[in-house]
């Protein structure tokens, strides 16, 4: 398994100062989130700012986010696609997308006919995000989007998704098996919400999570994920807080996890 941290904490900052960051913690790997920083749009400013901190882009997150939500366009089709694109040129074998809401119905045709033969072209892996069950008019209407990702041939399993939707990431990568290509590592509050904490804090055994992907052979992906808001001021804090996410993860699976 490779350990690579995600910039996703850092997307209201230069992509440089991430990549500075996680380079500082020891890490040669990254999930990149595709902003409105520039640097995150286009291929050949991704590479070489990843070059000068001597990282490897391992994997495309496509802009899925709110805050998002215009870039790269409106069109999810457009945003996957390009995100795929964008993976192949950098080198990255995996793009993590969130899954259509339930009007998307295009977006959802998609995803099941026309991204298959695409991920394969460019020898990249789209990878299905799974989200907790949101619902529009305070929880009491129909889910806006999908949550049981069954149907999907390559899926990325969030911790702190699943603690939110009252599910065991363990038994959900089981559950997940040979589909499962990617993971976003981060412990969760147990109290209701989306936290995204340090590995070693909150209510998920995120130990035995690593141990059984070992275990079952698993070879993917494993990105750290978490909110960093508590240091993103204090760059020796953070660069603190992330080689003891690293360290975290190391001490539990020993040589079958890789700090890339």
């Amino acid at each position: 398994m490779n350990l690579i941290v995600s910039t996703a904490p850092f997307f209201l900052r230069p992509v440089h100062e991430a990549f500075r960051c996680i380079s500082d913690a020891g890490f040669t790997g990254v999930e990149v989130m595709v902003t409105h920083d520039e640097n995150t749009q286009d291929a050949g400013k991704l590479a070489r700012a990843a070059s000068e901190f001597g990282l490897m882009v391992e994997a495309i997150h496509a802009p899925s986010l709110l805050l998002t939500r215009r870039v790269w366009g409106t069109d999810p089709i457009g945003k996957a696609a390009r995100a795929v694109e964008m993976a192949s040129d950098v080198g990255a074998k995996v793009v993590v997308a969130h899954p259509p809401y339930r009007w998307q119905h295009g977006y959802r045709a998609w995803l099941e006919q026309e991204m298959p033969s695409l991920s394969e072209r460019a020898g990249v892996t789209v990878a299905m995000e799974n989200m907790f069950p949101m619902r529009a008019r305070k929880l009491k209407g129909p889910r806006l989007h999908d949550h049981d990702l069954g149907g999907y041939a390559n899926t990325t399993l969030d911790t702190s998704h699943a603690a939110v939707a009252g599910h065991d990431p363990i038994e959900a990568a089981a559950e997940a098996g040979e589909r499962l290509s990617h993971v976003h590592l981060s412990n969760n509050s147990g109290k209701g919400w989306d936290s995204h904490l340090p590995v070693y804090e909150g209510v998920l055994p995120i130990a035995g999570l690593l141990r059984q992907l070992a275990e079952s052979g698993y070879g993917g992906g494993v990105s750290l994920e978490l909110d960093l808001r508590r240091w993103m001021d204090d760059p020796a804090a953070l660069r603190d807080v992330l080689a003891r996410n690293r360290e975290s993860c190391t001490a539990a699976v020993g040589a079958n996890l890789v700090s890339c």
